[in-house]
């Protein structure tokens, strides 16, 4: 057997090979695999250090269709937040499933960062109405980023307005991707200001308390909550999950993880049946989705491993065949 060298791969070259709208439709596929049961997607694991400034997460995962084995390691510091590193930081390794041996070892925060928005990118694709243009990002930093770009592929986004508490985060997150994306991106100075009138509110927060007050939604609008990932922290109040048609990722992972539904939860304001379906069932017309034009619609992400291996096995693929990254050789070999 000829040994297979594993395939590293840096943040730079991992933005360069996966495109949006080709992570949409491996993110996709990787959702409706696991909503058929073809995929081992258990509940993350994560380790929070003695002195409370950050967690170390393991998220491990298969799936059949593409044949994948792998785990993504994170390390989690929001004291990054503005400072030029990013507060995920980690590696996706992916192994070959025939023999266990490392294929791939892969920039997480890059992987994480795009596969995330395509997430949300197919349950805007799937759930916002048709015409919906008019986005609100709640948030500065890489989630809006890949969002914003995400947001574009999915709907024909007329205009942007994008808050976060730094006004100069805001105002320079503006001018820059105004002038990536040829779009205006106004900087507004209130989260209402940006959610009120929006059809699609992206909120992509750090904040552990809400961030979105469910008075400010308009009839008819599509909101992705992408930031929070933890039991005790949120980006919604209740009200605004009260009123929304919900539909998350995976039910395991929001009934354990998810704080923008324990909490309203714990309250007793609405029960674990608020939750209409899995995007993957969505997708395989399972469960229904928007039923009016007037109706609210909320996709709760938390991220799954089988995401990561989805966006890692093209990576793999791909890297391998346009001579990207640089090969090493690792796995332990009989003498």
């Amino acid at each position: 057997m000829t040994p297979v060298a594993t395939l590293v791969m840096t943040q730079p070259e991992i933005r360069a090979l996966l495109p949006m709208e080709v992570c949409m439709d491996l993110v996709a596929e990787a959702l409706a695999n696991l909503a058929r049961g073809e995929s081992q997607n258990p509940l993350r694991w994560g380790m929070r250090l003695a002195d409370g400034r950050g967690l170390l997460g393991m998220m491990p995962g298969s799936t059949s269709a593409p044949p994948a084995l792998g785990l993504k390691v994170v390390s989690v510091f929001p004291g990054n937040h503005g400072t030029e590193y990013d507060a995920h930081q980690g590696v996706v390794v992916l192994f070959d499933p025939e023999n266990g041996v490392p294929r791939a070892i892969l920039d997480a925060s890059e992987i994480t960062a795009i596969r995330t928005a395509a997430a949300s990118g197919v349950a805007t694709r799937a759930l916002a109405r048709e015409d919906a243009g008019d986005l609100a990002l709640i948030g500065s930093g890489i989630q809006a980023r890949t969002h914003l770009e995400a947001m574009l592929v999915a709907r024909p986004v007329r205009r942007v307005r994008v808050f976060s508490p730094s006004r100069a985060n805001r105002e320079a997150f503006a001018a820059r991707e105004s002038e990536r994306h040829g779009i205006r991106v106004e900087p507004v100075d209130s989260a209402r200001a940006a959610v009120e009138g929006a059809e699609l509110v992206c909120t992509v927060t750090s904040s552990k308390e809400p961030v979105l007050d469910g008075r400010w939604l308009l009839p008819g609008c599509h909101v992705n909550a992408a930031g929070a990932c933890l039991k005790d922290a949120r980006e919604l109040d209740t009200e605004a999950v009260r009123r929304a048609r919900l539909f998350v990722d995976r039910r395991e992972s929001a009934l354990n993880e998810a704080g923008d539904l324990l909490i309203p939860m714990h309250e007793g304001a609405l029960g674990a049946d608020h939750i209409q379906g899995e995007l993957g069932e969505l997708l395989l017309g399972r469960c229904v989705g928007r039923r009016t034009r007037d109706e609210i619609t909320l996709f709760e992400s938390l991220g799954l491993a089988v995401e990561d291996l989805a966006a890692a096995h093209y990576l793999d693929r791909v890297g391998r065949e346009r001579g990207a990254g640089t090969l090493v050789e690792l796995g332990g070999r009989r003498a």
